[in-house]
This record gives structure tokens, C-alpha cells and sequence, in this order.
């Protein structure tokens, strides 16, 4: 398998904690989202993938964007190492918990947003940092909130062993991390992100650890 990745990406890192969880050898094709204008959106990722984003996943034929979409291609074919529960309700929690930072967290401080805000809109850096720290903060409350309400969340986000919600959380709690976010308000949030941490898995997917890190 190749994935198409850079190094500071939440959504690759995402999936790189997959593939190491699974224990699933892969190629790391770098795609440098700031050199030559966004490596990106050049012609030749394009046809990779349309939509002028990373990760995407190839495996054999299969061509495949979209973080979740590839890490759920990756517990249906490679079932071992499950990340999801075998419960429907707990699955469900878990989607709800994973969803909530890709599709409602993460897509208002990506790369492309900020970029938006700085160099099209005239956003200073003042308020851009204030903007990203804004949602940050209210995506990771609204985490905390949800763990700290169910007798559901254990050592990570979902019982004892990480799911696809845990490998969103440590993602997105990295880049708060990294913007100087404050997350003491949050002790499963960030008791859930040293658990995960520990664990060799998520430690190879960290951004340092890439080999296209700077």
C-alpha cells in the first residue's frame, strides 16, 4: 500500500495510527502542502486524487480519499486489530465521538481555511490565531463533555483498547498542542492522548517521526 501523506496532516496522521495499529506495511509518498505552492495541487496529484487533498490511500486498484473512509476500508479488509466495537451502539458512539472532530472540529482550522483567512481575506495573524483557537477549543469542550458523560469511555475514548475516535483525538489535541491551545479544562481529553501516546503505534505516526518531517 502507498499513502499519499504529509507529515503534519491530522487526517494522515489519522490514518498512518491505522496502519500501524494493524500492523500493515505502507509506502509514504510525501505531498508537501507549502512547497511549490502546494505540491497538492499540482497535475499530478490531481489525478491521484480530484479533490487536491491528503491522505489517499492506494491499494492495488483501490484509490481512496478521506481519512475515515480509508480507515473503515482498512477495519473491513484487515479486521484484526479492530478499532471499532462489535457492539452497534458502541460503533455508533464511536462514530459520533470520530465525526465530531473530522467533520465539525477539523475542517475549520485546516491548512486551507488559514491559509483562506491570511492571504485572501486579509485576516492578520492575530485573528487568525484567535479564530483557530476559537474552534479548537469549542470542538474539544463539547469531547470532553461527551466523555466525562458516558460510562462508556474507559482508558481511551471507547473502553480499553483505541478506536477510530481515539485516532482523531490524538491528531487534533497534537495541532492545539502546537498552536499553544489551552486544554487544562479538558482531563479526559488529555488523559486519553498520553494513553494513546504510550503506545508504540501511535508513536511511529507522530508527526516527528515522518520521514518527510522538518
Amino acid at each position: 500500500m502507498q499513502l499519499y501523506s504529509y507529515f503534519r496532516s491530522s487526517a494522515a496522521y489519522r490514518v498512518r495510527i491505522a496502519l500501524n495499529l494493524k500492523g500493515l506495511p505502507y509506502e509514504t509518498v510525501p505531498v508537501h502542502l507549502l512547497k511549490e505552492g502546494g505540491q497538492q495541487l499540482s497535475a499530478g496529484y490531481r489525478k491521484v486524487n480530484p479533490t487536491a487533498l491528503v491522505p489517499t490511500l492506494v491499494d492495488g486498484d483501490a484509490v481512496i480519499g478521506q481519512s475515515l473512509a480509508i480507515i473503515e476500508y482498512l477495519e473491513e479488509t484487515h479486521p484484526e486489530t479492530p478499532l471499532l466495537p462489535a457492539d452497534a451502539i458502541g460503533r455508533a458512539r464511536v462514530r459520533d465521538l470520530a465525526l465530531g472532530i473530522a467533520c465539525d472540529t477539523h475542517p475549520l482550522n485546516n491548512l486551507r481555511v488559514l491559509k483562506y483567512l491570511k492571504h485572501t481575506l486579509g485576516v492578520d495573524e492575530a485573528a487568525k490565531t484567535a479564530w483557530y483557537k476559537h474552534w479548537v477549543h469549542q470542538g474539544l469542550e463539547a469531547l470532553e463533555t461527551q466523555l466525562a458523560a458516558s460510562r462508556a469511555t474507559g482508558q481511551f475514548c471507547h473502553g480499553d483498547t483505541p478506536t477510530i475516535a481515539d485516532l482523531c483525538l490524538v491528531p487534533q489535541v497534537a495541532n492545539a498542542q502546537r498552536f499553544e491551545c489551552d486544554l487544562s479544562a479538558m482531563p479526559n481529553v488529555l488523559r486519553i492522548d498520553a494513553a494513546c501516546r504510550a503506545l508504540p503505534a501511535f508513536e511511529a505516526a507522530a508527526p516527528g517521526n515522518q520521514p518527510d518531517a522538518e
